[in-house]
């Protein structure tokens, strides 16, 4: 027996009874809506405003799902468009930072230079102006390598500064650079006294970044913190008045004190003559022991 065709299957027999049904239906209402427009214009008009109330409720939440929908879509792609911006201009102002850091540093470094053009035209007598190269400030020996030398007319013994105070000596001399013993060095010493009172003292390096300060007369301890210690221009090689270190803390009879001139953040120096040019031939014979 053959199998009955799909057309002809009660359920399908069902759909197309009632899709004819819907038709007539609407064929129906079309026609009673089409005779009361023309026969009765202002019921109809109660018609089309029942409709309308009925029909809002389904418009208006097919408009919220639109704008919702919409909405989500505009954020993802305004949220997108802000992550790029923010990268953006974190990576502007890394730019930024970075040029403002090397423009500070050049200003710094053409005010040291002015302060020692400054310096150099104040000086009785200056030798010669050269760069601080290199250094060691983390040994316990206390170094620094100046780019003048022997060809500018640099000789061990010779005084080296910066606008801001004394830096050390040279301990020896090549044709173009030379290296200087920092007054911070253990083998540093510097006749000194007191701005405040004129006191003689002797500054002695450290050879940890500080100097160890001690009066000439055993007594009372003469230092007060913040006082500052110059040089005194005994022995004739260190020119008097020069700012060497200012007092940080006090110890039983003397104090501590850190170098005014910090080689670290200098760029530039100057090398004078000794104060009397006799002092230099007992430094000739001199190296770093």
């Amino acid at each position: 027996m053959a199998a009955p065709r799909p057309g002809w299957s009660r359920r399908a027999q069902y759909g197309l009874f009632f899709s004819f049904l819907a038709v007539i239906a609407g064929l129906v209402v079309g026609l009673v809506m089409l005779t009361l427009s023309l026969l009765a214009p202002d019921k109809y008009q109660v018609v089309r405003g029942a409709a309308i109330d009925a029909t809002a409720p389904v418009t208006s939440s097919l408009r919220a799902v639109t704008e919702t929908v919409g909405g989500m879509f505009s954020g993802a792609g305004n949220y997108w468009d802000a992550a790029r911006q923010n990268g953006q201009l974190k990576s502007d102002r890394r730019k930024m930072m970075r040029k403002l850091v090397e423009a500070q540093a050049v200003l710094q470094e053409n005010r040291q230079l002015k302060a020692t053009l400054q310096l150099r035209e104040r000086s009785r007598g200056t030798v010669a102006v050269g760069r601080i190269v290199g250094s060691s400030f983390s040994s316990p020996r206390r170094f620094a390598i100046l780019s003048a030398g022997a060809q500018d007319g640099v000789r061990i013994g010779m005084p080296v500064r910066t606008a801001e105070g004394l830096i050390g000596r040279i301990i020896d001399a090549g044709a173009t650079a030379s290296r200087v013993l920092l007054v911070s060095d253990r083998s540093n010493i510097v006749p000194a006294r007191i701005l405040r009172s004129g006191q003689p003292v002797i500054s002695t390096g450290r050879g940890d970044g500080t100097v160890d300060l001690r009066p000439l007369e055993v007594g009372r301890n003469p230092f007060k913190p913040g006082d500052i210690v110059i040089t005194s221009g005994t022995g004739g090689l260190y020119p008097p008045l020069v700012p060497i270190a200012k007092v940080v803390r006090l110890d039983d009879d003397g104090a501590i004190a850190r170098p005014i001139a910090d080689p670290s953040n200098a760029s530039f120096a100057t090398v004078e003559p000794p104060y009397e040019p006799e002092a230099v031939a007992a430094e000739q014979g001199v190296g770093a022991d």
